[in-house]
């Protein structure tokens, strides 16, 4: 399959533009994403804000589910903006996915307490998550299809994931400004209050993106379908109405993208909160294991993407799903001992050696690796699947889903599984679980992509 777009050639874009591209789509992305993952890292300590303080386990779970209904809403916003973005263009539908991410993140920081006006506290919560979950529905289809329509075929996979690195990037972010306010301010203050100081600060961050953004020209592609009066009436109706498209969204979901999702949560959001609320490691060696873990490993997203356009999409990325599948039990378990031998509780909370800390490390560097795997390839997979005219939509419903509802929930099932059964390892069987099926269906179904000029 050959691209028969004679005005506009991907393969023979000069670097520098092809940077360009990638440095504006990939600011804004990372600040969307930390946005959405700071809820996440603050879970543990916005729970008494939000939630009644006599059931510290049922608030925490409460706020997980919080952070779950962002991941649900993730495939409504795959749906309303994948639209927009095949309608009326990648820009403007992404510059618009920010604005909405960015107003809903900075409102946080503002809700009253559960103290002060009761349940309206978590039911407003509840609404910004949702709408945080529907603007990043519509943002990483778009930056992934703008880079990739701009990317050359023979190295689709190495440009693209950059924009995969973004999401382990915003959450980077978002635990380095948590550990700097927390220590600037003490730990008292910045559970009162001073946990509300990451939130407001997405409204400078979401400010400088749109400057950024607001510059970049329309997608190649996009543009000359639209020149051409060849742009989908209705998308969604389109995406659906093929039967070879529906097959493809449903063997992208079940055969690749669910296991990524559980290996991406797993590995980076379950581990944090496994570390600190179930081996009750202290908060800061806790974020300080997971930040190493990320410097390490963000790199290998990069890594894993290039191999891709060498040896294939579906290999590197089935290959990371069944090693996190086999390793993951041994590998939590061996954190569990790890904490026990050199782990000293004080305060409610255990403070590890060097040793113990770095042995954590390595783990969680495992643990990003497995996920490195599975993600680094997939948004060149999903662009490379889907034509361009109904691309976005496409790509955006399967993934979002996926990674929504059963990646996103990830981290709120376990938790929630193992406070059901008394059991610090039971919640680690819904991502094994997963992984191994995915790898089955992906192994029967799963095309190769890798090397196709993307369609027009």
């Amino acid at each position: 399959m050959t691209a028969s777009n004679p005005e506009f050639d991907n393969n023979k874009i000069p670097v520098k533009k092809l940077w360009q591209v990638i440095i504006a789509s990939s600011v804004g992305t990372v600040i969307e994403w930390y946005d959405f993952y700071i809820f996440g890292s603050l879970s543990a300590i916005i729970s008494l804000s939000f939630f009644p303080k006599d059931d510290p386990t049922a608030a925490f779970i409460s706020t997980l589910a919080a952070f779950g209904a962002g991941f649900v809403a993730r495939p409504f916003g795959g749906i309303i903006f994948g639209r927009l973005g095949d309608r009326i263009g990648r820009k403007y539908t992404f510059l618009l996915t920010l604005i909405l991410m960015g107003g809903s993140t900075f409102a946080i920081a503002f809700i009253p307490s559960y103290s002060d006006i009761g349940l309206v506290a978590p039911a407003i919560l509840f609404l910004l998550r949702i709408i945080q979950g529907l603007a990043l529905g519509g943002e990483y289809g778009g930056a992934a299809t703008y880079v990739a329509e701009y990317a050359p075929d023979a190295h689709r996979g190495k440009y693209t994931a950059y924009i995969q690195t973004t999401a382990t990037l915003g959450f980077f972010v978002s635990i380095i400004v948590i550990l700097i306010c927390q220590k600037i301010m003490g730990d008292a203050e910045f559970k009162a209050w001073g946990w509300r100081i990451p939130f407001a600060l997405s409204g400078i961050l979401v400010i400088v993106s749109y400057f950024i953004r607001r510059n970049m020209q329309e997608s190649p592609l996009f543009a000359r379908l639209k020149k051409e009066g060849r742009l989908s009436e209705n998308p969604l109706r389109e995406a659906f109405a093929s039967k070879s498209n529906r097959r493809l969204m449903l063997i992208a979901m079940f055969g690749a993208i669910v296991g990524q999702g559980v290996v991406w949560h797993t590995g980076q959001f379950y581990a944090q909160i496994f570390i600190n609320k179930i081996l009750m490691v202290d908060f800061t060696t806790t974020n300080l294991i997971i930040a190493a873990s990320l410097v390490v490993g963000t790199p290998l997203f990069v890594v894993f993407g290039s191999l891709s356009d060498r040896i294939g999409r579906k290999k590197i990325m089935l290959g990371g799903m069944a090693l996190a599948a086999i390793l993951y039990y041994p590998l939590f378990a061996w954190m569990s001992d790890i904490v026990d031998q050199e782990g000293t509780l004080i305060n409610g909370a255990y403070h590890l050696t060097t040793t113990g800390t770095v042995k954590l490390a390595f783990i969680c560097i495992l643990l990003v690796t497995f996920a490195a795997m599975a993600y680094g390839p997939i948004a060149a997979f999903l662009v490379e699947l889907f034509p361009t005219k109904i691309r976005y939509t496409s790509l955006s419903i399967p993934y979002h889903f996926a990674n929504g509802v059963f990646g996103g929930c990830a981290p709120f099932v376990a938790t929630w599984l193992g406070a059901v059964t008394h059991s610090n390892f039971s919640g680690i069987f819904y991502p094994i679980t997963l992984a191994a099926l995915t790898v089955i269906i992906g192994v029967i179904y799963l095309p190769e992509t890798k090397g196709r000029a993307i369609m027009d």
